[in-house]
């Protein structure tokens, strides 16, 4: 183990949560091992400024429930506690020990559990400090920091990682990526978010283990994406997931699509940076959005389709949608809360070729309309044709009520122009 003293690093008390101070503290008046660990520690060695704080003790999850009124323990496959200080979350961890730490059958069965292809689906097997370390995902996740020394305790090399920028498993990445799938996903995410490289080994065991993640229940996959993709390294992490062909295991119609629809990528990317922009901004983002433009290629070439079978334009954009919906699901769980606006986005876009009449002066006062307005700002960026249709909308919503009504009145038949030789249609 190494140990860093205060006089070679940079972390101070004064940026570590006040309630993360008062979890360990507490748990140490208790007689109970704790530290601060994991991301929060690397970030503040990167001299970054951590937005959530972990605990790790060797402290049961009960016993730390008894010490907190103000926590409860979550979990199943993993048992952990959470800490509430006002809106602020710290998450206790005990420390996880190895699969035969508790050498009787019954113990095993009652604290461990794997699949037949070994994934793990219940890990409560509780150990030591130095055996928690090496249980962690990654080598820069594992570094512990005593806020009483001010001392870093390094088990795994993750500092020399940390300085190397290199993002690596610990231990053998392939029986790491089978114990749980989902680290593959961890592995490109924080990749994106620190803009670091994958040593060699831990990126060629992707390759082996992808197929893995069919195993990864769909409600999981969703919490997985909201990690991806809301974190503010959206388009980084986007660029990992295509570079190791992981994006189809999350999004399979979406990977197919890509592969004959040129306009598809470029939208994807663009919703990407817009998100990352919103995010550095403090403004808020939805999943909706993000979903509407993962699956967008997918119901636009369904809409296609069945209007070439005679559905009128809106009817075959309603099925599209539920359609693509509905396949998307078998994959990845996408809540309702999330689908419908989704649906009202894509419709929204066959709504907004009307520019004439009452209905197009109205369609800016509609709840919707001005995510549907940024989508259709994100397709003419991508490069699909709309016949100028957001610089009409950004100058039209900008009028009085008045204004609006004179001028959609005064649009003639309001039909649309002959598309252009090659041109892309509007949905």
């Amino acid at each position: 183990m190494n140990v860093i003293p205060r006089e070679q690093h940079k972390i101070s008390r004064d940026h570590i949560s006040s309630g993360a101070l008062k979890v360990i503290s507490r748990l140490r008046e208790a007689d109970f091992q704790a530290y601060l660990v994991g991301g929060a520690v690397r970030d503040l060695l990167l001299q970054g400024h951590p937005k959530d704080f972990d605990v790790a003790t060797d402290a049961t999850p009960e016993a730390v429930n008894d010490l907190f009124r103000n926590s409860r323990i979550i979990g199943r496959r993993f048992r952990i506690v959470h800490v509430r200080f006002g809106r602020e979350v710290i998450e206790v961890t005990t420390f996880r020990g190895h699969h035969d730490s508790d050498t009787s059958e019954r113990g095993r069965n009652a604290h461990s559990q794997q699949s037949a292809s070994g994934l793990l689906l219940r890990d409560n097997v509780f150990g030591t400090l130095e055996e928690d370390a090496v249980r962690r995902d990654l080598t820069v996740n594992a570094l512990y920091y005593d806020p009483e020394t001010e001392e870093v305790f390094d088990h795994v090399n993750g500092l020399q990682d940390l300085q190397d920028r290199a993002i690596r498993v610990i231990g053998d990445p392939e029986q790491r990526y089978t114990e749980d799938p989902v680290r593959m996903l961890r592995v490109l995410r924080f990749a994106a978010k620190l803009n670091f490289s994958l040593e060699p080994t831990t990126a060629e065991a992707i390759q082996k283990c992808a197929h893995l993640l069919l195993e990864i229940p769909s409600a999981r996959l969703f919490d997985e994406f909201l990690k991806l993709f809301l974190n503010g390294s959206a388009a980084a992490t986007l660029e990992q997931l295509l570079e190791y062909d992981l994006l189809r295991y999350l999004f399979p119609e979406t990977a197919a699509e890509l592969e004959h629809d040129e306009l598809a990528l470029p939208l994807i990317r663009a919703a990407m940076r817009n998100t990352d922009t919103r995010i550095a901004q403090g403004k808020p983002v939805t999943p909706a959005f993000q979903l509407a433009a993962l699956l967008w290629p997918v119901a636009r070439a369904q809409a296609d389709q069945l209007e070439e079978q005679g559905e009128s334009p809106l009817a075959a954009m309603h099925s599209a949608a539920q359609l693509t919906i509905a396949e998307a699901a078998r994959h990845i769980s996408i809540p309702r809360r999330f689908s419908q606006p989704m649906r009202e986005i894509w419709e929204f876009q066959l709504r907004l070729q009307n520019r004439r009449g009452r209905k197009a002066a109205e369609l800016v006062d509609q709840r919707r309309f001005r995510a549907a307005y940024d989508f259709l700002l994100l397709r003419e960026e991508a490069g699909e044709y709309t016949d100028d249709l957001g610089q009409w909308w950004t100058e039209f919503q900008e009028l009085p009520m008045e204004q609006r009504l004179q001028q959609a009145g005064s649009r003639g038949s309001g039909r649309r122009r002959p598309r252009k030789r090659g041109a892309k249609p509007v949905a």
